[in-house]
């Protein structure tokens, strides 16, 4: 992309578009858009933010101005309906500089808002297509969607070197490199987890989706191998996946020391399970940056990690990894024998936390994105014939 920019007093109407919408109380891209979002606000410009849920909020919240919409509510369809009913309104009647669009499933919009002269940058976050939750169809769209948001946008968004390293592999475009931040927990009080019966220090963790790619079982599975004494607690539940739940479920009867929470909605809880475990076991596989692995880190957690590119670079290779639930069982076994490599491991993953992931950063580097948008910088001219590599990437 070409380096050029707005006037630095100018303020900007931004549209984020393609998440549940604000307050977060999903997933990464709704904490992406409020932390971003406020911060926006904040250095004087106007953000509008499309959300799916009305609730109690009201028409602002935290500065950003919230339009609700409806959708389809259909796994296949909820994303594409809300989406589109979104663009619509932000090209007859919001008109923003600069639009930023969450989910490469939502490309098919990107041509409306070039149209209407609103530059748009496409977030696309992990390998999508790779999740086990859709099938064949699924995964095909989501591979067409990729290639076409490629071929559509003004900038692409990766959230990770590694996606960055695939969008140049698969296509050879360059894609804007905009991490997630990492919210820094110093304390947390302990009467939610004693409630449950549980002692600072005293547990391990797992936070995730019950889907294959998150590895869930492998962790229950290599646990329940391990000679640990501390008990492990997964926060979790499974929206398509009931055979792989039921398994995981199977593992857990068979071993007391294996306590199954269900979802946790308790933000103040979630936050005090995660300060006070002794490691937090991460199984992501197919993401980029995620941010439970960065809740873990800024709570000054030790993890154990799936062995994966973007988990290794995230953690700055610091902590333990794992492929097969004989590493987990080893590595819950390393941990439990090794309070001092414990104790290293959290001092240094908070510290990462804390140098590489700021939110005021990934807010900043938005707002310089949003600025190059608005002043015409586009890869579009570059991008619009690019095409899938026929190899695969290697990552």
């Amino acid at each position: 992309m070409q380096t050029a920019s707005a006037p630095s007093s100018t303020s900007l109407r931004i549209a984020l578009i393609g998440t549940r919408g604000i307050p977060a109380a999903y997933g990464g891209f709704e904490t992406a858009v409020e932390e971003v979002g406020r911060r926006l606000v904040e250095r004087g410009h106007r953000v509008l933010v499309y959300g799916r849920d009305a609730g109690t909020a009201g028409d602002v919240h935290l500065g950003m101005r919230r339009v609700t919409l409806p959708a389809v509510r259909q796994k296949a369809l909820e994303t594409l309906s809300h989406t589109a009913l979104s663009t619509v309104h932000a090209v007859t009647k919001a008109r923003p500089d600069a639009a930023f669009v969450f989910n490469a499933a939502n490309s098919p919009f990107l041509p409306l808002l070039r149209a209407r002269h609103i530059p748009v940058a496409l977030h696309m976050d992990g390998l999508e297509w790779r999740r086990s939750k859709w099938g064949p169809r699924g995964k095909a769209y989501y591979r067409a969607a990729e290639s076409f948001g490629v071929r559509q946008a003004d900038a692409i968004i990766a959230d990770a070197p590694g996606i960055a390293d695939y969008y140049d592999h698969q296509f050879g475009v360059a894609s804007e490199l905009i991490r997630y931040g990492a919210p820094l927990l110093d304390d947390a009080p302990s009467d939610g987890i004693r409630e449950l019966g549980l002692e600072p220090g005293g547990y391990h963790l797992v936070v995730a989706r019950f889907e294959p790619e998150n590895h869930v079982r492998e962790i229950v599975e290599g646990y329940a191998m391990s000679q640990a004494t501390k008990p492990l607690v997964v926060v979790g539940s499974a929206p398509y996946a009931a055979e792989y739940t039921a398994a995981i479920d199977r593992i857990a009867a068979a071993d007391p020391r294996i306590r199954l929470l269900g979802a946790v909605y308790d933000q103040d809880l979630l936050d005090a399970l995660y300060h006070h475990a002794s490691t937090y076991l991460h199984g992501h596989s197919v993401g980029g940056t995620n941010p439970s692995l960065l809740r873990a880190m800024g709570a000054g957690t030790a993890v154990i990690a799936f062995d994966v590119v973007f988990n290794r670079e995230v953690l700055d290779e610091q902590g333990w990894y794992f492929r097969t639930p004989a590493d987990v069982a080893a590595a819950v076994d390393s941990a439990e024998s090794d309070a001092g490599a414990v104790a290293a491991a959290s001092a240094a993953v908070r510290r990462r936390a804390a140098d590489a992931f700021s939110w005021d950063d990934v807010a900043a580097t938005y707002e310089d994105l949003a600025r190059r948008l608005a002043a015409g910088d586009s890869i579009h001219l570059l991008a619009r014939r690019a095409h899938r590599a026929e190899t695969e990437w290697p990552g």
